[in-house]
């Protein structure tokens, strides 16, 4: 099972997934959805960790 798991979502609506076991190459991805997409209204890119229970790593936009 790979590690990294990258989740798009527009709306409520999960649009796109990816799995990757390397995080360099699953922050790369994240990187490229947001500017693939960040012009959507109601885009959301998650970035979680799966072997540590699903921990939130990265998410844009930036909800603080």
């Amino acid at each position: 099972m790979d590690r990294y798991h990258l989740t798009l979502t527009i709306g409520s609506r999960p649009v796109m997934r990816g799995w990757w076991s390397d995080e360099a190459t699953a922050e790369r991805k994240y990187l490229q959805w947001i500017g693939e997409r960040s012009g959507v209204e109601g885009t959301r890119i998650t970035l979680t960790d799966e072997a540590d229970g699903g921990r939130l790593l990265k998410s844009w936009p930036d909800e603080r």
